[in-house]
């Protein structure tokens, strides 16, 4: 990209007719799948990575994303489209920017930006005239306006006049065969018209569909109201879980039954608990920031009071089936099928299993488990797992089998018949009735 000023309508033309170059900053989950949708659409992508083994592997066509391939990364390179980084100086060739770096919560549970501090620091180093910069990084309302904005003012940028702005929220599900980054409509809201327009035309070249909205701040609010959506529909179906129990009702029965009402109502699922990035830290980042505005989220509040606290009740799950053999959790051999957070995908970040692994380990129990997706974990600092064969697996080996995770690949029925007890936190055992399944 040449350092001479372009006005707006140059900018305009040169991104309709893909006459400009996109920089990805951070190669994760979020910006390797953008990386390949725009080089497939022809455009050239420089990506951008603090993690040199990252960029060694892609370098070499080795993916580590499960969504993306080896041979997507390998096809990605020849077309001579991509190149992948760790020189942030580049990004005063590119046109376009993307930040797609993680946003997790500190312990206080308060929003850690420092990955966007940092990457925004690095582009501000470079920033050149006409470039269009785009968050999507999943962050409260207000980041983009309150914090990126000005770093780029002091530099002497005016936005939505030599320098444009935008939030489009990412919405990757990890290991959805249904909905990828391509067909996902993308929602974008930029400090000014022109900057959404930009932004807009940016994306769509590589994505279906574009919603524009009327500000970065709705943008930021529409993430993180689609995820406390769901994070406080799921919390409802878990007080129904734990509800149907008190009453000796079988709640996965309860919630198809209501499914079929043709209107009024969508079905969630109990669980063991949240897991990944999105669901259990996106309302936070919304509840922190209302609390700046002295406003208490208490729908927010009680849903992850709820969530948080099913690994604990499949713990006393377990422990109630133990004791139905005479047995306790203390000294019992306790095999745990699935630790990812969700089915066939190998993300164990949030995972409830873990959790429940640390539970069950504090009371005394012996802990295995299988997950083909994650081959080891660190559970804690202490306590570095394997996953074990199935193979030659002898179940009736284990006191008790808990399925955390149905990945697809477990043979339910052998399981069950094969075992002395088995505790379902996922109705994977649905239409099989036998004494020895205690589901939550």
């Amino acid at each position: 990209m040449s350092t001479t000023v372009r006005t707006y309508q140059e900018i305009k033309i040169a991104i309709e007719f893909k006459n400009f170059t996109l920089g990805v900053v951070g190669l994760g989950y979020v910006g390797l799948p953008l990386v390949h949708e725009f080089v497939e659409n022809n455009i050239s992508v420089i990506g951008f990575d603090i993690s040199e083994d990252k960029v060694s592997k892609l370098k070499k066509g080795i993916s580590y994303i499960q969504d993306i391939s080896n041979d997507q990364i390998k096809s990605c390179n020849a077309t001579g489209k991509f190149t992948a980084t760790t020189d942030f100086s580049e990004l005063a060739h590119v046109d376009v920017v993307s930040i797609c770096v993680p946003t997790p919560l500190r312990k206080t549970k308060d929003p850690d930006m420092s990955y966007i501090a940092s990457a925004v620091n690095s582009i501000s180093e470079y920033l050149q005239p006409g470039q269009l910069i785009i968050l999507e990084s999943t962050t409260y309302p207000g980041t983009t306006e309150e914090l990126l904005q000005p770093i780029f003012e002091k530099k002497g940028f005016t936005i939505g006049e030599n320098l444009y702005l935008a939030f489009s929220p990412e919405r990757v599900d990890p290991g959805n065969a249904s909905f990828s980054t391509k067909n996902t409509p993308k929602v974008v809201g930029g400090v000014t018209p022109n900057c959404t327009e930009l932004a807009c035309l940016t994306y769509n070249h590589a994505i279906d569909q574009t919603i524009p909205v009327s500000s970065p701040r709705t943008a930021e609010l529409v993430k993180l109201y689609e995820n406390t959506f769901r994070s406080v529909n799921i919390a409802m179906a878990n007080e129904m879980a734990l509800i149907a129990n008190k009453l000796n009702i079988d709640v996965w029965e309860m919630i198809n039954a209501a499914a079929t009402k043709p209107f009024g109502f969508m079905p969630f699922y109990p669980g063991p608990g949240l897991g990944g990035h999105c669901i259990p830290i996106d309302p936070s980042y919304l509840s922190w920031k209302m609390k700046s505005l002295n406003y208490d989220a208490r729908f927010i509040a009680l849903a992850e009071q709820i969530n948080t606290s099913m690994p604990n009740y499949v713990v006393k799950k377990i422990g109630i089936a133990l004791n139905s053999i005479k047995k306790a959790i203390n000294g019992s051999n306790i095999l745990i099928l699935g630790i990812a957070y969700k089915p066939n995908i190998n993300d164990v970040r949030e995972s409830p299993a873990l959790d429940i692994i640390k539970q069950l380990t504090k009371f005394g129990a012996n802990i295995s488990y299988n997950d083909d997706f994650i081959p080891t974990v660190s559970v804690t600092k202490e306590i570095t797992m394997s996953s074990i064969n199935l193979s030659h697996l002898n179940y009736n080996d284990f006191d008790c089998v808990v399925i955390v995770t149905n990945h697809g690949y477990y043979d339910i029925e052998k399981i069950v018949s094969n075992s002395h007890l088995i505790v379902d936190t996922r109705n994977a055992t649905k239409g099989i009735s036998q004494e020895t399944i205690f589901k939550i």
